[in-house]
């Protein structure tokens, strides 16, 4: 490995920490932002605190599956490789996590932003509530490949995909739950947009 690319690799590390901080910060401006009259946001909250139920349930079955992957892979393959695998797993359930925080909160703020200030600021608010888990999930396989690319390269490359399966595995289950956090997002929106017109009977046009 020339000194030219392990000096490219040491920045990957850095670069995904400071993506980390630019996710942090963007959470905090959201979060400053107005979120609405109290029946809309205990409308919010409950729909928040409904879906960090259903991530930490999720997680909790996904937990044995990941035990049993990493079991499996050291006893066959080797421990290296299991490691990287509980790595990779770690890091896509940690950006799972930081991208349902920053969404549920975003989008009673970005109801409130288009009702008070247009279209303009609430795409703002909605893209920022986006960009958590985006930013989350590169900056994160930013730190885990460039580490043990930098650690495995020359021994044993193969140990790197290990951190790759461990986090597209995480990624495949939470698919699953993407039309659930859908509906609940719809759900919030409509609930807010006919509270506001004082109407507080429900519609039923939520996409399946």
């Amino acid at each position: 490995m020339t000194d030219n690319l392990w000096t490219l690799l040491m920045w990957a590390p850095i670069l995904g920490g400071i993506g980390l901080m630019v996710a942090g910060g963007i959470y905090v401006y959201i979060l400053r932002q107005p979120s609405g009259s109290g029946a809309i946001q205990e409308i919010a909250t409950a729909i928040h605190e409904g879906a960090m139920v259903f991530l930490k349930s999720e997680y909790q079955i996904l937990a044995v599956f990941v035990l049993v992957v990493f079991a499996l892979l050291g006893w066959f393959i080797n421990g290296s490789t299991a490691t990287a695998f509980l790595a990779g797993a770690a890091c896509s359930m940690l950006a799972g996590y930081f991208g349902m925080e920053a969404a549920t909160r975003a989008n009673v703020r970005t109801a409130q932003a288009a009702s008070q200030h247009g279209e303009a600021r609430a795409l703002m608010l909605a893209f920022s509530g986006g960009a958590v888990m985006g930013l989350s999930v590169a900056s994160l396989g930013l730190i885990g490949i460039g580490y043990f690319f930098m650690r495995f390269a020359t021994v044993d490359p193969s140990v790197i995909s290990g951190f790759a399966m461990g986090a597209s595995s995480i990624a495949l289950f939470a698919r699953v739950g993407g039309a659930s956090l859908r509906r609940a997002q719809m759900s919030e929106a409509i609930w807010s947009a006919r509270l506001r017109r004082g109407s507080p009977k429900m519609i039923h046009v939520i996409p399946e």
